[in-house]
């Protein structure tokens, strides 16, 4: 199976259909339901509705899924064939397109089993997705151009060569698939007065689009990146930060012991992670795509 534990739950949508051909003689039993075998459509329907939720049991690399809703129509489309479509919605962390086309071929295959001793020469097909929302796909953000983005690790002993930099290669790496180019990258020491100059800079005179720091978010005694950033932001994102510690929080109990801040200076977002490569990489996997959805924002353009 792929590992879907980092990805977040958001409203997922399927819609398939399929077909199945049979006799004018048998699709008009259908329709007025004389079908020896029974009512043809309800029992489809009923089929289909049940292996949408144990798709998992018969598809090998589907993960099992909480399916909200599961409709499931059978009408006749014409004089010698039977339309068979399914509707699935979720509020998952992975789409729904195999728990609607299962649906559909569960659901044609008994149909096809109750109309087999009427016409001999039933075909299926056209088994397809129709429409898919949801994910990670519906929010990208297009600019024309990328952002210009700067990644700064606030760490001491990184600073003085001490330790080797790893979150802030983890924000750079994770950056490469967005529409963002990391310009700047620098590493500063745990000093308040040099991180709020820093980042007035980058804000200022440099116009940086996104500027994101790692590290002296937590209660060391040299932690001090939300006090020097805190008093520059001109608008808190307290959905921001709310985001990252739910998403922490599901992955372990410290993530309620880091102080995040999050906001904007003019045009400029401001993103304070963890200096932890895993906090740092949760961070940026609970936030993006969606948090790029605020420059349009910022430049006017509303939701």
């Amino acid at each position: 199976m792929i590992n879907v534990s980092a990805k977040t739950k958001t409203l997922r949508y399927a819609r398939a259909e399929g077909f199945l051909t049979a006799t004018p003689e048998a699709v008009d039993r259908v329709a007025n339901r004389t079908v020896p075998k029974g009512d043809v459509q309800a029992t489809a329907r009923a089929a289909g509705i049940l292996s949408a939720k144990r798709t998992s049991d018969i598809i090998t690399f589907c993960q099992p899924i909480p399916l909200d809703w599961v409709d499931i129509s059978v009408e006749v489309a014409g004089s010698s064939e039977i339309r068979v479509t399914a509707e699935v919605e979720t509020v998952w962390k992975t789409g729904v397109e195999m728990e609607a086309v299962t649906a559909v071929s569960t659901a044609l295959l008994n149909v096809y089993d109750m109309l087999k001793p009427l016409d001999p020469d039933l075909e299926m097909g056209g088994i397809r997705v129709v429409e898919k929302r949801g994910g990670k796909s519906q929010f990208q953000e297009d600019f024309g151009e990328n952002l210009r983005a700067a990644v700064l690790v606030i760490s001491d002993s990184t600073y003085e060569g001490a330790r080797e930099d790893r979150s802030g290669k983890v924000i750079q790496d994770l950056l490469t698939d967005y529409p963002v180019d990391v310009e700047v990258y620098e590493i500063l020491p745990d000093d308040e007065e040099r991180i709020r100059g820093r980042i007035r800079e980058l804000a200022g005179d440099e116009n940086v689009d996104m500027i994101i720091s790692s590290g002296g978010s937590g209660f060391g005694p040299k932690d001090f990146t939300p006090e020097a950033v805190g008093p520059l932001l001109e608008k808190e994102a307290p959905g921001l930060t709310e985001q990252l510690r739910r998403y922490g929080s599901n992955r372990t109990p410290y993530a309620m012991l880091s102080r995040e801040v999050a906001g904007t200076i003019g045009e400029t977002l401001v993103l304070c992670l963890p200096g932890s490569s895993n906090g740092a990489r949760e961070s940026m996997q609970a936030l993006f795509p969606g948090v790029l959805h605020i420059f349009p924002m910022l430049w006017g353009g509303g939701h």
